[in-house]
């Protein structure tokens, strides 16, 4: 039973809710945002307009969305991005020493996990190997390079490290990490950056320098690790070291998603991205084939981020804007194919109708303006135009305050605005335009018609609706979505294909499971098994 207190508030919502729900018509369009610097322009707002083939706003989202998570950037290997970051005070990273106890002091690697890097910590049975950990004493300066970038492939993981190092891509040098660690830290000294963050197997970080931001923690004279040389998938009996290649492939999980790795703090407000049409105008998807005018524009604009003093940027937490579009809409939209995936007998299609309708009420329950419905939801409206005001109130909401106080924006900043613009525009157009078909054909309980709609109609609304979502998830592509199904058990690990772990060391990238990953569940426990 209820308490009093619980069923007054149940029954002051639901009188709350019954007011706003009194059916009047649409009068007028009149302004409905709060904001005076968001310009009522319905031209916009066309229910019926689907985005342009070429646009891209929806690939930055998501790449950006995306950076420094372990999952995300192994479904797309390829990067198309580079960001300034910070490696911040009191972070510990953690190299393998395989020529014995030396102390690094220039051009070597660490890894922010010490699983990975003992996997570089060789020496005899007979006097163990040597493993260094360090902590940073000051905030070290990074350049990150998203995608799988630190996977020796042809392919192009390694593009965006060529295009800085050498102005231009190197694929034949695609296993020459000497020349191209002592490249980048060259071109990086005169900027500061002491480091350069990439990811295979688990994030690594190529330092130029470890006399300067870093100290000793530990230098430890461990046991031998006995890992075997070589791709795990030619070791199949050798028990230990594909254990320990299942743990390092573990402790990358742990970063697979949001927030990802956080021990690197990006700059967003110097973000590089190639798709960005601006920028780089003949980019299609490999940053390999780019023009040398190209290249000297992404060169001037990184070097301009670089540079900026810290306070030229907006403040603006880009990262939260980005996740907070992703939490609003990814498991709601999930949810509705979910449910549109259904095969159901006439006699359930209207429930499943309204379950549908219901979410989609839900979604826009922020939005959906008091003014804004039809005359008469028993009469057709092909255009549906009444329901553009809830439209825009839903695209606008998480940018409007942005555009409206004009505030500095970088170059960078300007791009990320335009990216959540352009992929809530078209969330909030598919989701509007369900909802105010829903409405129409008479499936929202908050509207009951007198007759229930005849099956035909619901099975017609139903079909437009899956098409709908369907279209809108795969435009939007985001890896949130991508998983395995069903959920792996206490056993088991969700696994994407990733060099050099479960894969030959030259993988074709037109064949099999590594031209499109698809995520299985592998074992965690004996016996093991790709």
């Amino acid at each position: 039973m209820f308490s009093a207190r619980t069923a007054a508030t149940i029954w002051l919502f639901l009188a709350f809710e019954l007011v706003l729900t009194a059916q009047i018509p649409l009068l007028s369009h009149a302004s409905l945002s709060f904001y005076p610097g968001v310009k009522n322009d319905f031209g916009q707002w066309d229910l019926d307009k689907a985005p342009a083939v070429n646009a891209t706003g929806h690939l930055v989202f998501e790449t950006a969305n995306s950076l420094l998570q372990h999952w995300a950037n192994t479904r797309y290997r390829i990067g198309h991005t580079i960001v300034p970051g910070t490696i911040p005070v009191g972070t510990l990273l953690y190299h393998g020493a395989i020529t014995g106890p030396h102390l690094p002091t220039s051009l070597d690697w660490v890894a922010v996990e010490p699983d990975h890097s003992i996997v570089f910590c060789r020496g005899p049975i007979e006097t163990g190997c040597w493993h260094l950990t360090l902590a940073v004493t000051q905030p070290m300066k990074v350049l990150y390079f998203d995608g799988n970038s630190a996977a020796k492939l042809p392919e192009g993981t390694m593009d965006t490290q060529d295009l800085v190092a050498w102005s231009e891509m190197k694929p034949e040098w695609v296993d020459n990490e000497e020349q191209r660690i002592m490249d980048l830290c060259k071109w990086g000294e005169k900027y500061g950056v002491n480091g350069f963050v990439r990811m295979q197997a688990n994030f690594e970080v190529m330092i130029c320098d470890f006399t300067f931001h870093m100290e000793v923690v530990s230098f430890l004279n461990l046991e031998s690790t006995r890992i075997g040389i070589g791709p795990v998938t030619d070791l199949p009996d050798d028990l230990n070291t594909v254990h320990h290649v299942y743990e390092v492939m573990h402790s990358a999980s742990w970063r697979e998603n949001y927030p990802g790795e956080t021990r690197i703090e990006l700059d967003f407000s110097g973000l590089i991205s190639f798709y960005d049409a601006a920028l780089v105008p003949s980019f299609d998807h490999r940053v390999g084939g780019i023009s040398s005018g190209d290249i000297e524009r992404v060169q001037d604009r990184l070097s301009q981020a670089l540079v900026r003093p810290p306070g030229a940027t907006s403040g603006i937490d880009w990262k939260t804007v980005l996740r907070v579009v992703v939490d609003r809409y990814a498991s709601r939209l999930e949810m509705m194919r979910y449910l549109l995936n259904m095969t159901l007998d006439d006699m359930s299609i209207f429930d499943q109708a309204q379950q549908v309708q219901r979410r989609l009420r839900t979604v826009l329950l922020p939005y959906t303006v008091f003014a804004a419905r039809p005359s008469n939801t028993n009469t057709g409206n092909a255009t549906n135009s009444w329901a553009e005001p809830v439209f825009r109130e839903c695209a606008t909401s998480h940018t409007a305050s942005i555009v409206a106080h004009g505030m500095t924006l970088t170059p960078s900043e300007h791009l990320l605005l335009q990216a959540v613009r352009e992929t809530t525009h078209e969330i909030c157009r598919v989701v509007t335009k369900m909802w105010a078909s829903g409405l129409i054909v008479g499936v929202d309980p908050f509207y009951p018609p007198e007759q229930r709609p005849q099956a035909d109609r619901i099975h017609t609304l139903l079909g437009e609706w899956k098409e709908g979502v369907t279209r809108l998830i795969s435009w939007l592509d985001w890896s949130v979505w991508v998983k395995c199904r069903p959920a792996c058990g206490i056993e088991e690990m969700c696994y994407l294909p990733t060099w050099p772990l479960g894969a030959s060391l030259w993988p074709d990238p037109n064949k099999g499971e590594w031209k499109r990953s698809q995520p299985k569940c592998i074992r965690r426990l004996e016996p093991y098994g790709f």
